[in-house]
């Protein structure tokens, strides 16, 4: 097992798209990077061409996990949906690289910050469902993508609960925003902890047993100097370093909940 640099615990971070790795495109990739580093994790990238038993080895040297956004979208087939005219390609390597990390994190309680893509990933593998196209699906609703400007203006969330509650201190906070999907119905074992003013779902986080697994449809990467997504990130280090010390019947434990979660997919 990979030694790790100064104890910081190791974040897996797989690359946002195929294409994107392929051409070494960094940009959007490295602020993850950067945003474990400045949390006190140590962050390693993984290639979404792994072969199932690579990625499992590598998934077994990792504390934690983050699942970036990207501008893929998820199967729509995986949700019984047909699609959408305004969906983007799916990424069938991104997708099978996330669900073969979830697997792990879940039996092994590893914690996991699913971020916009990432968050809806997570929703679907656990059978939740998603909001398409949120300008033509949802009435009355604010603008989420940024505009034709993509300018990712703040807007308000109500914090409801859980992780995201504790760390905000306060019912309602401010955050960017860049997307055309979100959840509908969350998945198996997850519970709604954040939403827009419109009622879009900003939130989930797993409940169904033992683990800190939390989606946020924001970018808090993209936020360095924000209290509250620095905040997030420095949870996540702190999980991962107690995921290494977890004791074996907790393991157990998530293994159970993990099936009953999973089942049927």
């Amino acid at each position: 097992m990979p030694s790790r640099k100064n104890n910081r615990p190791r974040i897996g971070v797989p690359w946002r798209t195929f294409i994107e790795e392929m051409q070494g495109r960094r940009g959007a990739f490295e602020r993850y990077l950067r945003a474990v580093r400045t949390a006190g994790g140590e962050p390693v990238e993984i290639s979404l061409s792994l072969t199932p038993a690579e990625l499992t080895r590598m998934a077994k040297s990792l504390d934690g996990f983050i699942l970036p956004g990207s501008p893929a979208d998820v199967e729509p087939r995986r949700f019984g949906s047909s699609g959408h005219p305004q969906n983007a390609s799916p990424d069938k390597r991104r997708e099978h690289t996330d669900d073969g990390l979830l697997e792990h994190a879940l039996a092994t309680v590893k914690p996991v910050l699913a971020i916009c893509y990432g968050a809806q990933l997570l929703n679907v593998h656990l059978h939740g469902t998603l909001v398409q196209d949120i300008p033509s699906e949802v009435q009355n609703v604010m603008d989420h993508d940024g505009g034709e400007a993509r300018n990712e203006a703040l807007h308000p969330i109500r914090v409801e609960r859980g992780t995201l509650a504790e760390l905000a201190g306060v019912p309602t906070v401010r955050v960017n925003s860049s997307h055309h999907q979100a959840v509908r119905a969350p998945g198996r074992g997850l519970r709604v902890t954040a939403r827009a003013t419109d009622g879009v779902i900003e939130a989930v986080e797993w409940t169904a047993g033992p683990g800190w697994v939390v989606g946020v449809q924001w970018h808090p990467e993209r936020m360095p100097s924000d209290a509250f997504a620095s905040a997030l990130f420095r949870r996540l280090v702190e999980e991962a370093r107690g995921a290494t010390k977890m004791p074996k019947r907790h393991a157990r434990r998530a293994r159970h909940h993990t099936r009953r979660s999973t089942r049927s997919r």
